[in-house]
């Protein structure tokens, strides 16, 4: 499907709004804001007061909650202003919360396209003028990225096809628009049974949609749910999956994206059995240099060097939240029980910096602002 203009059917607000009446599921975040300008290191979302909220992170590990609703947040996108950004919620989600990150407030919310989820993922473009969102159809699980205009209160300007079902994440990198469609998600009621994720990689024209490829995994790894991207300023991309069968198979979870093809890291097959036929976040260092995957379900961190050679990994328990740090070969961790830790890799090994425990019930993931 190519693009196509649409009508303003989807707004929700105007932008700046806070969210109010009967539909609203957040509160504001007054309740919760310092007196003063919060410091934000890093973003992320977690489950808060029984419900969830976006989380400013600064860079002693603090933690402050922005809001509270009732739907799971999953992305956090800081915007290029330096001043707001959007969490969105992941399937069955039907909002996506903006917010200023240094008031801590909700300014606005706005919903996905009728009949249809967003994915947990968004990304800005257009130096923030503009945001993508990721959707996906209830009745057939297509995938749906819609190009919505800030200041008209997130308006969908026009959308395309995912060139897949059931995508997850989406991100531009090297001149295109990349989206990982997982197909069947993992642990859903789709699932059981099934033995074929229908996963793929599309590499989208940023412009106008037109499909310039789709990459799949060889039939030996069909069980495959690719669902996380991470991406670095030259453009290098890789994904991480999931897998649909746990028969004890060590499937490579991690890609890189490389031309129209898919490459897979390397790692001892006791590694890739480690993480549980689950990583639930990934990212790329300051540098490029190095690449962190992150598995709650195996309790523990993954580090490799760019050129897939595996360096090694070190427990975390049900963690999964991962962002870089502005220093090379160190990332920020964050886990379900409120654990926050800096790792850090000299290409050779893997190790505790430092750690900050008592803080919220982390969700899947966390970024370093601008």
């Amino acid at each position: 499907m190519g693009l196509i203009d649409l009508t303003r059917r989807s707004m929700v607000g105007a932008l700046g709004a806070l969210a109010a009446g009967p539909r609203v599921l957040f509160a504001s975040g007054a309740a919760h804001a310092r007196d003063h300008l919060l410091e934000a290191e890093w973003l992320a979302t977690a489950g808060v007061e029984g419900g969830f909220a976006p989380v400013v992170v600064a860079p002693d590990f603090g933690a402050t909650p922005v809001g509270s609703g009732a739907q799971r947040l999953h992305w956090v996108e800081p915007s290029p202003d330096g001043r707001t950004a959007i969490a969105v919620a992941r399937r069955p989600g039907t909002t996506a919360v903006l917010f200023d990150r240094r008031a801590g407030a909700v300014l606005a919310t706005f919903e996905p396209g009728e009949g249809r989820v967003f994915s947990g993922h968004g990304r800005f473009i257009d130096g923030g003028r503009r945001f993508l969102a990721v959707e996906i159809a209830r009745a057939d699980g297509q995938g749906v990225v819609t190009r919505r205009v800030v200041e008209t209160g997130f308006a969908v300007e026009a959308e395309w096809a995912s060139a897949g079902i059931g995508p997850h994440d989406m991100m531009p990198a090297g001149g295109a628009l990349v989206v990982a469609n997982g197909g069947i998600e993992p642990h859903t009621p789709e699932a059981l049974g099934a033995e074929v994720a229908g996963a793929s990689i599309a590499l989208l024209d940023p412009a106008s949609g037109a499909v310039r490829s789709v990459a799949e995994l060889s039939e030996d790894l069909a069980s495959l749910s690719l669902r996380h991207l991470t991406s670095g300023a030259d453009g290098f991309t890789v994904v991480a999956a999931q897998d649909l069968l746990a028969d004890g198979v060590a499937r490579p979870l991690l890609y890189a994206v490389e031309g129209e093809g898919l490459r897979a890291f390397d790692a001892p097959d006791e590694a890739w059995r480690g993480l549980r036929t689950y990583i639930g976040s990934v990212a790329l260092d300051a540098s490029g240099a190095y690449v962190a995957a992150a598995s709650p379900r195996g309790n523990r961190v993954a580090l490799w060097r760019r050129d897939g050679r595996y360096i090694g990994s070190l427990p975390l328990v049900d963690g999964c939240g991962l962002a870089p740090t502005r220093e090379a070969g160190q990332f920020l961790a964050t886990s379900g029980l409120g654990e926050t830790v800096l790792i850090a890799t000299d290409g050779e090994g893997v190790g505790v910096v430092a750690r900050r425990s008592g803080g919220p019930r982390y969700d899947n993931h966390a970024v370093l602002v601008g």
